[in-house]
């Protein structure tokens, strides 16, 4: 409820702001500090950080500012609609590819395909609900969202939420380097890779980490690594033509030795060369989290559709549905030629199943191996945005802190990649907690608690739909933990594990 009292909202007479209302100076700090400034060029109208004019008439301010404060501050949006394609499509990719063809030897294709695409769509109907919300407060950062719905609970739950998340998913790409680059090193070298002590995928995380990811984490903007996102998709790119090459080559592999590392599967599991439609075990509650964890990108939505030209929330919605589009696409192709060359053997690391002395493969793992590498200070860059936000609201930028979050993010990762013993726990784990949060919970939360009752009354269909989408997240959460638990306490949990 809007406060009547000018006193109280921060408003003055005439319809001028108090610039020096702690909120008004709180939300300006944010923003100035996430996107920097730009004058408009000599003749050009600046750009506003809006959605286009509603079709509905909300109570109170605008659309664009938030009760008791300022409008956005100026900021011009320069990123191209294609531009913003790619940069969301590059937050979508993941390590979670290498897991999909492990879903499909779980579920079987047609109906892991019915998932995926039943996912794809649910996540492009969560940034829906995530950009009405940012279109009727005119808040472009998540954690302020939550504020905004929830108050500062809020706030703290969603930057934990998102914590949880982007540290899950630092973990699978460090996990990625831990079991790959020794093969790769050892291939190279033509030695054992269990043999001689630089050799060890536990010694060569934490080197990558000093060398190479501490220093692009240390950067202070985001926008300097921007430059890596066409490189890692272009290596994500590589890596599914290469297995739909293999697929054609291999034909089936199993019983090839010299194709794949013989593998114990489970006596439920068809370890023939014929594909399932349709199958059922116990790990198949590892898959759905593994393709909800796939397409969480929720967290940089807002950013990418602050710096969208001349954004709205049409605007935004179609670079989701195209970016979604192109990624479904892509898993799709990635699970089908991966799991069709080696059925029901195949691991939640599908790289693993490809010969260590094959030419092409070690290429692919050397491009798997640059993209991952060079996202994972991408995602410690929220991370760090959300702890900064949470613990440190009204303090200037400080390079010792800054470079403190760094380094604590990157030991607490370390040490999580070394004792965990598969790659598929981490995307269980995560993809059971933080996805469902980010896709599901969060987002009909938002909607619920932020669009007016006068615009959507309670009892309208879509804040009915929200509803359902939150309890269909919540479901989703406690079946998926509660079978991923029932597994792990009869000794289950490590059946097609490395």
């Amino acid at each position: 409820m809007e406060l009547q009292d000018p006193k109280m909202n921060g408003a003055l007479p005439g319809g001028a702001v108090d610039l020096n209302f702690p909120a008004y100076s709180s939300y300006r700090q944010e923003h100035e500090g996430f996107l920097p400034s730009h004058s408009p060029s000599p003749g050009r109208k600046p750009a506003q950080f809006m959605d286009a004019p509603a079709l509905v008439s909300f109570p109170g301010p605008p659309p664009h500012v938030c009760p008791g404060l300022a409008p956005y501050p100026q900021f011009e949006g320069k990123t191209s609609f294609g531009m913003s394609v790619f940069n969301l499509s590059n937050a979508i990719m993941g390590s979670g590819i290498l897991g999909l063809a492990y879903a499909m030897a779980h579920t079987g294709v047609l109906f892991f395909l019915a998932l995926l695409l039943c996912i794809a769509l649910l996540s492009s109907y969560s940034i829906h609900l995530l950009l009405t919300c940012a279109g009727v407060v005119g808040i472009r950062a998540y954690e302020q969202l939550g504020q905004r719905a929830l108050g500062p609970v809020g706030k703290v739950v969603v930057a934990a939420v998102i914590c949880l998340h982007n540290v899950g998913a630092m973990s699978s790409y460090l996990f990625i380097i831990k079991s790959e680059l020794p093969l790769v090193i050892g291939t190279f070298l033509d030695m054992d890779p269990e043999g001689d002590w630089f050799l060890k995928g536990n010694l060569l995380i934490i080197i990558v980490s000093v060398l190479i990811i501490l220093p692009l984490a240390l950067m202070r903007h985001l926008g300097y690594l921007g430059y890596t996102s066409g490189l890692s998709l272009t290596c994500m790119l590589f890596f599914l033509i290469s297995v739909i090459y293999k697929k054609f080559q291999l034909g089936c592999a199993i019983g090839h030795n010299e194709t794949a590392v013989e593998r114990k599967s489970p006596p439920s599991l068809n370890t023939s060369c014929e594909a399932q439609m349709f199958t059922a075990d116990s790990q198949m509650f590892y898959t759905v989290p593994i393709m909800a964890f796939a397409f969480v990108c929720h967290p940089e939505v807002l950013p990418i559709y602050t710096e969208l030209c001349r954004p709205s929330k049409r605007r935004m919605q179609a670079v989701a549905n195209v970016s979604i589009g192109a990624m479904f696409c892509m898993y799709a192709l990635t699970a089908t030629f991966g799991y069709l060359t080696f059925y029901s053997s195949v691991e939640a690391e599908m790289l693993h199943m490809y010969s260590q002395q094959d030419l092409l493969i070690l290429c692919v793992r050397l491009a798997v191996l640059l993209a991952v590498t060079l996202t994972v200070p991408v995602v410690l860059f929220p991370i760090r945005r959300a702890l900064q936000q949470l613990l440190f609201p009204s303090k200037a930028f400080s390079w010792p802190r800054h470079v403190a979050i760094a380094l604590i993010l990157l030991v607490l990762v370390n040490v999580l990649v070394i004792c965990v013993p598969t790659i598929r726990d981490i995307f269980g784990v995560i993809g059971s907690t933080s996805a469902p949060s980010l896709i599901f919970i969060l987002p009909s939360v938002f909607y619920l608690r932020i669009v007016p009752s006068e615009v959507e009354p309670l009892y309208s269909w879509p804040k009915i739909q929200a509803l359902c989408f939150g309890i269909l997240g919540v479901l989703f959460m406690a079946i998926s933990l509660g079978f991923m638990f029932a597994n792990w306490a009869t000794g289950q949990s490590h059946v097609s594990g490395h």
